[in-house]
């Protein structure tokens, strides 16, 4: 190789570099209702839309899935025994193409008031 080519070859690498950073996932903040209306199924329901987290019998469980906490520990709304919905903020990754939250790094449950005042969030269900 000619020292002619160093500086295209210098500019394709910056290039590559570029892209496959702008290829990987950036997290974001979704806040909203936290659905778990059966046993394995799990869902946030936000502006933006509904993201699935979790569906039973399905391999598609999201990186960091531990990191959501017992919602009913905290502020919770029972629709079908011990399910039902809770308000909360998760730093996600998410396929908006699915709609689908591929990976969660953190959660923090807020109280139902949050979400109940927040125009923006659809009616939750009960």
């Amino acid at each position: 190789m000619s020292g002619h080519n160093a500086p295209l070859i210098a500019a394709l690498g910056i290039i590559l570099a570029s892209l496959l950073c702008g290829a990987a996932q950036a997290e974001e903040k979704r806040c909203g209702w936290v659905q778990n209306p059966t046993p394995g199924n799990f869902w946030l329901d936000d502006r933006d839309g509904s993201w699935t987290i979790l569906t039973q019998g399905s391999d598609e469980e999201p990186e960091g899935i531990d990191a959501l906490p017992d919602l009913s520990a905290g502020e919770f709304v029972e629709t079908n025994g011990h399910y039902g919905y809770a308000c909360a903020c998760l730093s996600v990754e998410t396929n908006r193409a699915e709609m689908r939250i591929t990976r969660i790094s953190s959660a923090r449950q807020l109280p139902i008031a949050t979400c109940r005042t927040d125009r923006t969030l659809p009616d939750p269900g009960d």
